[in-house]
């Protein structure tokens, strides 16, 4: 049973990260009343402060071990700010994407975000990076629930991953250590399905 974070004199957060999905940086990727926050399970990356959070109910969850679920996250190598635009740009996409199991990949514990989305496909059609229809795979993917192709010059393969959350060196994905990528998993669906809010 999920146990949720009670603010109390004594419930100290660690720095960065918040105890309900309302007191979140303000984002045009989300409100307060989106009804997603009434759902179990919502990862929450936020990259400037390199935080993951787990959310029940638009409240911090808190572990089996009293420690509330926030962890500290390492981003892409350099960390360019923003919101992916292409492959190899090594930014971390922003904004809702539904996740799920990645268990052939080759970093520990992954979870892959289904990056690009609707509105990456409508982008990427626009610029030119994907034809209309690349974009129509990609929207026929997220209305089924599958992975999208990862293939075009929008990019892909966006990852949160074991093997280390202390500094950014990843292409993209969003790193925590071991025993974190763990601690979150165990709160998860088994299928890892479920969706995670990357705000900037």
């Amino acid at each position: 049973m999920v146990l949720l974070l009670a603010l109390s004199a004594r419930a100290e957060l660690p720095d960065g990260c918040v105890a309900k999905a309302a007191d979140l940086p303000a984002s045009s990727y989300h409100t307060a009343e989106d009804p997603r926050w009434a759902k179990d399970d919502i990862i929450v990356v936020l990259k400037e402060k390199r935080r993951v959070m787990l959310f029940d109910a638009g409240e911090l969850v808190t572990l089996p071990d009293g420690t509330p679920a926030c962890w500290q996250a390492g981003l892409g190598s350099g960390y360019p700010a923003g919101h992916k635009q292409r492959m190899g740009d090594m930014k971390t996409p922003e904004g809702w994407y539904a996740t799920s199991d990645r268990p052939w990949s080759m970093f520990y514990g992954a979870i892959t975000v289904h990056y690009p989305g609707v509105a990456d496909a409508k982008r990427g059609v626009k610029q030119g990076l994907i034809t209309s229809d690349q974009a129509a795979e990609i929207e026929s993917a997220h209305a089924k629930g599958t992975l999208p192709p990862m293939e075009t010059r929008l990019g892909g393969k966006i990852l949160l991953h074991g093997g280390g959350g202390s500094t950014d060196w990843t292409l993209g994905c969003v790193a925590l250590d071991d025993a974190n990528i763990d601690a979150l998993r165990a709160e998860l669906p088994k299928s890892m399905r479920t969706q995670v809010l990357i705000l900037p």
